[in-house]
């Protein structure tokens, strides 16, 4: 059974990359320009990605993959919304407000 768990940060600040693999704790992808800052991140399970809003519009990021679904609804300029994702899979990932945002989590085990 998937387990997510969401967590509200505030002030992270961390450079981001077009494709991203990390092997410590998070990743952050920033939201700027109605476009994520990476095409893709890749990380092992039980990480997290901290999707931080620094664009001047609200967006609501979100993923229907099976078995790696997830919501964060409205977050608006200045949010910043962490996703842990507990087993290996892929998440498409997009932003219901702004249909062009995509991006892919790659969850290794």
């Amino acid at each position: 059974m998937l387990k997510l768990l969401l967590l509200t940060l505030a002030g992270v600040t961390m450079a981001g990359v077009a494709v991203a693999t990390v092997s410590a704790g998070s990743v952050t992808v920033f939201q700027e320009d109605r476009k994520f800052s990476e095409a893709g991140v890749t990380i092992s399970a039980g990480q997290s990605v901290t999707f931080i809003n620094r664009d001047n519009v609200a967006h609501n990021v979100y993923s229907k993959s099976p078995g790696m679904g997830f919501d964060l609804r409205i977050q608006k300029p200045g949010g910043a919304s962490a996703v842990a994702f507990a087993h290996a899979g892929e998440a498409d990932v997009m932003c219901a407000i702004h249909p062009q945002m995509r991006m892919k989590v790659i969850v290794v085990p």
